[in-house]
């Protein structure tokens, strides 16, 4: 199953790709696509949807997994950071990808073992458990640790819900 995990952001929206197959993982690929801050915010929101479809339409992952909006001291940022993940939930499903959402915890806990996780810490596990990613951003590393999180947790859902609609 090839899942694809994302970090929504306005500035930056990490991606990463990784294989589940039973319990091994393995990284495919990951990336960063960076916004304008010049830019109207539709045009920024414009280029995270393009440069989402490019990754699916690159690579055809089986499911998708967003980590969950966390409260922001800003209601500015909060609601920019919304919209970033609105488009961010909508482009997968806009091609039959299923996608489930995920708690920040829940991420941590499930590549770090603890909830409270550094960045440090998270980026660390995410290189050793996917040593071939080598080095990445923080954003990246983030949209790998939630891919592996749903690896975890939820891919066995899409396997099903995929052989429904094959069948």
């Amino acid at each position: 199953m090839l899942i694809l995990g994302i970090d929504p952001g306005l500035q930056k929206t990490g991606w990463g790709l990784i294989r589940s197959e039973g319990h091994a993982l393995k990284f495919m690929a990951s990336g960063l696509i960076k916004t304008n801050p010049a830019e109207v915010l539709a045009l920024r929101l414009a280029c995270i949807h393009r440069g989402l479809v490019d990754v699916i339409k690159a690579h055809d992952p089986d499911t998708a997994a967003i980590e969950e909006i966390f409260v922001n001291r800003n209601p500015a940022s909060a609601l920019k950071l919304g919209q970033a993940r609105g488009v961010a939930l909508m482009v997968p499903a806009l091609y039959g990808i299923s996608i489930a959402e995920y708690a920040a915890n829940k991420v941590k806990k499930s590549v770090v073992g603890a909830g409270h996780a550094s960045k440090d810490q998270i980026g660390m596990m995410v290189r050793t458990l996917l040593p071939a990613c080598g080095q990445v951003s923080e954003d990246e590393a983030d949209a790998l640790a939630v891919a592996i999180c749903h690896a975890h947790y939820g891919a066995w859902n899409a396997r099903a819900e995929k052989a429904l609609i094959e069948a």
